[in-house]
């Protein structure tokens, strides 16, 4: 019988490297800002940028992190809190204010936006205690340690997630941070990483997850299937049984990413889930890819991945391996440039970069590490309505077009007035001539000031001359040429309506995001 999480957890802390001891630090490069720019998933849906352009405050206690989020002016207003020192239950209680929501015995991130959390100085340590974030969007959590996070014994927090989302989540980077247990649901623990509840466009990057049950999850249950748009990159997992991750649904990238000692299962794609699997090195670890625990079969692409001594269990009713020589069953398209190391050096290259207090250092797709220069640059102003870019900037807040709904004038063979509204910048909409109209509406009146129109790759330039227009009352709110982004005064309307009007061409719509702002 194979040993408890918890037994396992003293065999690994012998044998581990450099910096294993619980809630230890090294002597590195401290930060002073946010480093370096998101990446994956969290690029898109207009982008991540944090606290970017806001004050910038100095917080060692829970209690001071809330009381930076309740002194803003609005739960919009942008911020980075940089954190030092170990944040607990005795230091951290519920503020209040108005552009807040906390809570005690939790780092609580719910209904706000535009907020940065990064670690500096000698470092930052969570100990036994969660980081929530609900009804949020453009959140990036950086350089920090969250450790032995409890659902049950004492204390508890975040419900045994070290990070954990849920409800109307968009847009988180999380990057080079350090989350770890002590064992597994039988010792207290739940997830190191889960997201829940609509909870879209995030990545996980430079991170390690290790010492516990379960990685984490995308999806609560074989029902919830409104999460994806999900990214993992250059992280370490080590020594955990299960869900690394767990995808329910929903799309997920997972690239250069170095498993260790997966011992039951490890990304575990189920009920309809797709998930690009790609130059990953797997080593000394069973039933690495597949579907788990269920018959509601997930799908992948695979390639170039490393399988180092891995073991993989027969087929079977609710078990369904991918291996011993895994081949791809579907195909992802992925809207973002990215680059990839080789497999082969993805165990060093993670040993070098991942994790809270490593000087942030990234990859450049060449199995070189580096250390990024701060990012200190405000965001810029969106340009005129008349001559949008091609390229969109990033875009902070909610897209409200997700969850809306879409038609238009016409479609072309094969396309879908709902796939400008999906999130996939790969689908899209076009019309059946060189001209016509897509529109996004809601149920009731719902206030809109800046537009994004993205067209799919290879397709740029196709669009010409347009009309954005308020569909209640014909009014039109701005015009030009070219897609990208348009700003216009604020309006409450429950249709909008994108004109083309010329093209070069076929024109095509992947996206049609919408703004409050």
């Amino acid at each position: 019988m194979r040993r408890p999480v918890a037994l396992r957890l003293l065999a690994a802390l012998a044998t581990a490297a450099v910096g294993i001891a619980v809630g230890g630090t090294l002597s590195t490069p401290q930060a002073s800002a946010a480093a370096g720019t998101a990446t994956g998933y969290a690029t898109q849906n207009g982008g991540t940028t944090g606290g970017a352009g806001g004050q910038t405050v100095r917080a060692s206690t829970g209690t001071a992190i809330h009381a930076a989020l309740c002194g803003r002016a609005s739960s919009s207003t942008p911020i980075t809190i940089e954190v030092t020192g170990t944040i607990n239950h005795g230091n951290t209680s519920k503020v209040s204010g108005s552009s807040c929501n906390t809570a005690d015995g939790v780092i609580e991130l719910k209904q706000i936006s535009n907020v940065t959390i990064i670690g500096v100085g000698s470092g930052a340590i969570f100990d036994q205690l969660g980081i929530h974030i609900r009804d949020s969007s453009n959140i990036i959590i950086q350089n920090v340690t969250v450790r032995n996070v409890k659902k049950s014994g004492s204390p508890t927090s975040n419900g045994g997630d070290a990070i954990g989302m849920e409800s109307t989540v968009r847009n988180v980077w999380v990057d080079h941070v350090t989350l770890e247990a002590s064992g597994g649901e039988s010792e207290g623990y739940d997830g190191l990483f889960d997201m829940k509840d609509n909870t879209q466009y995030v990545t996980l990057s430079y991170s390690i997850l290790r010492n516990s049950g379960r990685g984490g999850l995308i999806g609560s249950s074989e029902s919830d299937l409104s999460n994806g748009f999900i990214t993992f990159h250059h992280n370490l997992y080590e020594n955990i049984d299960s869900r690394t991750p767990l995808l329910r649904g929903g799309i997920a990238h997972i690239y250069n990413n170095h498993y260790v000692s997966l011992h039951e299962s490890g990304i575990n794609s189920r009920a309809g889930a797709r998930a690009k699997v790609e130059n990953n090195y797997f080593r000394n670890s069973k039933d690495v890819l597949g579907t788990f625990y269920t018959n509601e079969r997930g799908y992948w692409q695979v390639s170039g991945n490393t399988f180092d001594n891995v073991t993989w269990s027969s087929a079977g009713s609710e078990n369904y391996p991918a291996g011993p020589n895994p081949t791809s069953n579907t195909t992802v398209s992925i809207p973002y440039a990215y680059r990839l190391d080789g497999a082969s050096c993805v165990p060093d290259v993670v040993r070098q970069t991942a994790g809270a207090n490593t000087g942030l250092r990234v990859s450049d797709g060449s199995c070189s590490p580096q250390t990024p220069p701060p990012t200190t640059a405000a965001p810029t102003t969106a340009p005129p309505t008349t001559a949008p870019p091609t390229t969109p900037p990033p875009t902070s807040g909610t897209n409200l077009s997700l969850g809306a709904g879409a038609d238009g004038s016409s479609k072309a063979s094969g396309t879908s007035y709902g796939n400008v509204r999906d999130g996939d910048i790969s689908t899209y909409w076009s019309p059946a001539g060189s001209t016509g109209s897509i529109s996004i509406k809601w149920g009731s009146a719902t206030r809109v000031s800046r537009v994004v129109i993205r067209e799919p790759s290879g397709t740029q330039g196709s669009i010409g001359s347009w009309q954005l227009v308020n569909h209640d009352t014909g009014a039109v709110l701005a015009s030009g040429s070219g897609a990208g982004a348009i700003t216009f005064t604020a309006t409450a309307l429950s249709k909008i309506t994108f004109r083309i009007t010329s093209s070069s061409g076929a024109p095509r719509v992947g996206e049609f995001e919408t703004y409050a702002s």
